[in-house]
């Protein structure tokens, strides 16, 4: 097997036949390379379930996976990766909006040396303020949490090489993070420059909300710096506080008569408070999902796998 295309699915049936179809007519260009494609059903309220065991009933080359609650597209790219067999594994959208027709641009830029290619968007559809905010938070989380190079854009539109693939897969933990799963395993990674295109039909599911969840995965399981932004933290306020204290004390010596009020001590308190609880939470949160873990949260549940005649088998 030369090439893999692993595709989460959510609620897609009116979007996928034409990312499918594109993938065929690419693949034609170079008609001795094999190629399968993994489409990973995300627990799907629509008909995608039934439209992926059409498809992979009508091609062997198509195998559908299907979950049986949603995990969200993180943990469904790891299931796929998990029985992919090419020797090169690309990744894209189920809505159109990827295009992964231009997977030859991918394979011919990673035959320079390279064993990540991940797009970089140099015109995108995007026009919610609130998603762009999310993927701006998401770039500045990357770029001082898990020391992302600040010329290299990641994203989930990408080709890797097998090996980079078998490394991310023997992460076991229920939040997995897929940038930080690539610049851990690789340092030569790249980007090819390319336009997003238009939504063919629907909605994003991918929330504001659902991007804070990302960025709290890269946030929590990559890096202890929030962890030393929070001692940091502790320790400057530590400082204010006898400052402020220095000051008074030199105020009531100077100044015998002046009142030293509870409106700037109130404010102090409410300070050294928040910055408490905040400091506690980012704990709280790690301790958290260190109980998950241990519980064996899992990543993902599937209950059926469409279009492989063979027994599913993970990489060893």
């Amino acid at each position: 097997m030369d090439l893999s295309f692993v595709i989460p699915c959510y609620c897609s049936e009116k979007n996928l036949q034409y990312v499918v179809d594109e993938i065929r007519e690419a693949m034609k260009k170079r008609p001795l390379f094999q190629y399968e494609i993994i489409l990973v059903n995300d627990n799907s309220k629509d008909n995608t379930k039934q439209l992926i065991e059409k498809m992979a009933t009508e091609d062997s080359r198509i195998i559908g996976v299907n979950f049986a609650k949603n995990f969200g597209q993180p943990n469904a790219l790891l299931a796929g990766f998990r029985i992919a067999q090419g020797k090169y594994i690309m990744t894209s959208d189920d809505d159109g909006q990827t295009p992964v027709g231009m997977v030859w641009d991918f394979y011919d830029k990673i035959q320079e040396g390279y064993d990540v290619v991940c797009a970089k968007y140099t015109e995108t559809t995007q026009k919610s303020k609130v998603r762009r905010l999310g993927t701006e938070l998401n770039e500045f989380m990357m770029y001082h949490m898990i020391d992302k190079p600040k010329n290299l854009r990641l994203s989930s539109f990408f080709m890797a090489k097998k090996f980079v693939i078998k490394e991310v897969v023997k992460y076991q933990n229920a939040y997995p993070y897929l940038a930080g799963l690539l610049l851990r395993t690789t340092s030569k990674i790249t980007n090819l420059e390319i336009s997003q295109r238009e939504r063919r039909e629907g909605n994003s599911g991918y929330t504001f909300q659902k991007l804070i969840k990302l960025w709290m995965n890269g946030f929590t399981a990559f890096s202890v710096k929030p962890l030393r932004i929070g001692i940091a933290l502790g320790f400057g306020s530590s400082v204010i506080g006898f400052l402020v204290a220095i000051i008074t004390l030199i105020r009531k010596l100077v100044i015998p008569t002046i009142q030293v009020g509870y409106t700037s001590q109130i404010a102090i308190q409410l300070i050294l408070g928040g910055l408490i609880l905040g400091v506690l939470g980012i704990i709280g949160e790690y301790v958290g999902r260190i109980y998950m873990c241990i519980n064996r949260k899992p990543q993902y549940v599937i209950e059926s796998i469409i279009g492989r005649e063979k027994e599913y088998e993970e990489f060893d």
